[in-house]
């Protein structure tokens, strides 16, 4: 939910900050304040070469996931962009884990990737913005490129918590790493973004907020949840962005939106529900 207020507040950037400077505003500030908040963790982490491959691997699909996110919000519009990074990552992520680990899809996923991914593409063409063809195909690329890099992080990052490395430890390597790249592209693309005390407030909600909270939370949801399954849930990104986009953007939105709002939240309470069933069912989690 947190992830999903992102959209909305770009719109308060000025208009001529760059995607580029606000994807690395957000992913790189909220990086800095993710190590700082488990320094000595996420160092020993990344020192030790504890996370092995996954983590390295992880920092760049960190470093690319916003560049390419907020450039295809620019292009396809915010409603494509959504759609497709958030809506495509769920099956990335269950292909990798398919082919990584061997883990069997059931027909219940399935069914609920499938009304969940029916929900975001009436959400995509109730809210969608008209562009040029060419510019909204490398939207469209951009997009999926996003989702690709999103389920690769989040496979990545519960690799490395499986490997017993803490939640904070593992989410403050990854975007500490990741930050150690996307800051000096904030610096170079930014100066429009920096320069205003509108877009520095933006740039800061963006990376202390959506990112920093929100990347706590679901680090320290991957100890108990699939990489598959995480990012099924986070299907609820593009349902408040489209409900902020009505209600605070006043960006309107169709019956077919307002229907596919509802086939995300109902998608998203089955697979809780699913999961609540395989937890009581399955030993204990250590802490």
């Amino acid at each position: 939910m947190l992830w999903g207020t992102t959209g909305t507040a770009a719109t308060f950037a000025p208009r001529s900050a760059s995607s580029l400077a606000i994807g690395a505003a957000a992913m790189g500030i909220g990086g800095i304040a993710l190590f700082l908040g488990a320094r000595r963790a996420a160092l020993r982490l990344i020192t030790t070469r504890a996370g092995g491959r996954a983590l390295w691997l992880g920092a760049g699909f960190v470093v690319a996931y916003p560049l390419a996110f907020y450039t295809s919000m620019a292009d396809a519009g915010v409603a494509v962009g959504v759609t497709l990074s958030i809506g495509a990552a769920p099956i990335a992520a269950a292909l990798i884990e398919r082919f990584r680990h061997g883990r069997r899809l059931t027909r219940r996923w399935v069914a609920t990737v499938a009304i969940a991914l029916l929900g975001a593409a009436l959400l995509g063409t109730g809210r969608a913005e008209l562009a040029h063809h060419m510019q909204l195909l490398v939207g469209v690329i951009l997009a999926l490129t996003a989702a690709c890099c999103y389920a690769g992080y989040t496979v990545a990052a519960s690799d490395i918590i499986a490997r017993s490395a803490s939640s904070r430890a593992t989410v403050g390597a990854l975007f500490g790493l990741g930050s150690l790249v996307l800051i000096p592209i904030l610096l170079i693309t930014g100066s429009t973004l920096l320069t205003s005390s509108r877009g520095i407030l933006v740039a800061g909600y963006l990376g202390l907020i959506p990112m920093t909270i929100g990347y706590v939370l679901f680090g320290h949801g991957l100890r108990t949840t699939t990489a598959r399954d995480a990012t099924l849930l986070s299907l609820l990104e593009p349902a408040v962005a489209a409900a902020l986009a009505a209600l605070v953007a006043h960006q309107h939105l169709s019956p077919l939106g307002w229907l596919g709002l509802g086939l995300v939240l109902a998608s998203v309470l089955l697979q809780t529900r699913s999961n609540q069933r395989g937890a009581t069912n399955a030993p204990a989690a250590a802490p």
